[in-house]
């Protein structure tokens, strides 16, 4: 057996394995390609008239505002938006676990929306994405193994698309469409793959950081990167005197402090310790609707002290390593969202071809299978006159 031959299987089992896995993570990864966009269009509590000499209201009293409209439950961070937008208190738990984001006017205090999880259609699609909708503990590996092996797939995929000569080449980059459905069905599984490869690979690749552990680590060293390459939060020194009268206020001199040094700020986000030992975590943005390009803070909740952390999610972006640039920039290359909307449309017609490619895959298998034989045609001989039948 040549080696392609033996590519060739590994890439037809495989793919016969993760097939419907590797669609439903391509499907719902099309469909939450524009879900900040569907959402701004569709959501108008997301927007509020920013007042001529309007003051923003600190966080402490969002946070209140937000807890009187969820009784019995305690915020655990505030994000002020960019102008124009709204402020949200979000408010999570893992057991009993729920998740809820209430809407704020930063200005008035006004309630606008209280959102929930279970009750939102892009987070049901989500839960799709990350885990099949299955238990996170038994969906996550799941799909994680599923991601490994689609990244086995494309460069098998390329193995077996590369052409053995120049006249073979001319067949790789088209369909013919005038074909029998057999063979256009063939093309658009070897082409579209072959097209796609490129944003598949960084799919995968940006998937399986989450998707695994050592993976994660391996990319992180791989790219110069040195210590821990998790997000970590540093600790506050529960034994030490307290500056403020209470977390609340802390929070809001933090703010305060974060505005004045930070004035071409486009969102600022702040969490409320509930622990004595929780420190108080903070990042400033500088790109609406990314996650990268942001300037990450941990501050001690008793002294306000600023804490130093070694991990990619700590100090400014300006001064991260290529390592940590790269790591921060992992979710918005995952969604095209680091290339803006021009980014976010090739993500979601790469999904769609990725979902695409089992169906196509799973039809050219199926019409090898099923392909009629010649028949052969049995010639009579002739019988000698006076032989035995």
């Amino acid at each position: 057996m040549t080696v392609k031959k033996l590519v060739g299987k590994l890439h037809l089992w495989l793919g016969m394995a993760s097939g419907l896995i590797v669609f439903v993570i391509s499907l719902t990864g099309c469909i939450l390609a524009f879900e900040q966009e569907i959402k701004n269009a569709t959501e108008p509590y997301r927007f509020i008239q920013t007042p001529a000499n309007g003051k923003l209201l600190p966080p402490s009293v969002l946070k209140a505002k937000a807890e009187a409209a969820l009784p019995g439950k305690t915020a655990n961070g505030v994000l002020y938006e960019a102008a124009g937008r709204s402020a949200t208190v979000g408010f999570y738990n893992f057991d009993p676990e729920f998740y809820y984001v209430v809407y704020i006017n930063p200005y008035t205090g006004e309630i606008l929306k209280v959102w929930d999880e279970d009750e939102d259609f892009f987070h049901f699609i989500l839960h799709g994405h990350y885990y099949l909708w299955l238990p996170e503990k038994v969906g996550q590996p799941v799909v994680a193994s599923a991601t490994l092996i689609f990244l086995v797939l494309l460069i098998s995929g390329l193995v077996l698309w590369w052409p053995k000569n120049k006249s073979a080449a001319k067949q790789r980059f088209s369909v013919k469409w005038n074909a029998a459905w057999r063979r256009k069905n063939y093309d658009l599984h070897n082409v579209l793959g072959f097209y796609v490869m490129v944003v598949g690979l960084v799919f995968a690749v940006t998937g399986l950081v989450w998707g695994f552990q050592w993976f994660s680590k391996a990319m992180y060293r791989a790219t110069g990167g040195t210590g821990s390459a998790e997000y970590i939060i540093p600790p506050s020194d529960s034994t030490a005197t307290p500056v403020v009268s209470s977390v609340a206020t802390g929070v809001d001199r933090i703010w305060l402090k974060l505005r004045r040094e930070n004035p071409t700020q486009q969102g600022i986000n702040l969490s409320f310790p509930k622990l004595p030992s929780e420190s108080i975590y903070s990042y400033v943005n500088y790109r609406p609707g990314t996650y990268y390009k942001v300037d990450y803070h941990y501050f001690d909740q008793r002294t306000l002290k600023e804490l130093s952390v070694d991990s990619p999610y700590s100090g400014n972006y300006a001064d991260a390593t290529f390592a940590n640039k790269f790591r921060r920039m992992n979710y918005d290359l995952h969604i095209g969202a680091i290339w803006g909307l021009p980014g976010k449309i090739l993500a979601f017609c790469a999904s769609l071809i990725c979902a695409s490619l089992p169906v196509t895959g799973f039809l050219v298998w199926w019409g090898r299978r099923t392909k009629k034989r010649p028949v052969k045609r049995v010639v009579a001989r002739p019988v000698a006159v006076g032989s035995q039948l």
